[in-house]
């Protein structure tokens, strides 16, 4: 698992139709409107319409999904911690 970790995040989408994405540590969730993911910083939400997970693999931490893809956003650890307290 540490490798996985120390592993460089990232994520392509193609065409707004494919998304890929690396050191993925775990699905939270999916529907086909949304996926949840998990990586080392946070979380990421996906999403869109008639979204399908092609393939993940907890071991290599590689993600990918077909669909239409809308948003990608990023959720950081510690976050709500910080607005707290710089508001």
């Amino acid at each position: 698992m540490e490798e996985k970790n120390s592993q460089n995040h990232s994520i392509i989408i193609e065409q707004c139709k494919k998304i890929s994405a690396t050191a993925i540590e775990r699905v939270e969730g999916f529907s086909a409107q949304q996926i949840i993911l998990s990586y080392s910083n946070g979380k990421i939400f996906i999403s869109g319409n008639n979204l399908k997970i092609i393939n993940f693999s907890s071991s290599t931490g590689a993600f990918s999904a077909t669909g239409e893809i809308f948003a990608v956003k990023y959720g950081v650890k510690g976050a709500k911690f910080m607005q707290k307290i710089f508001k």
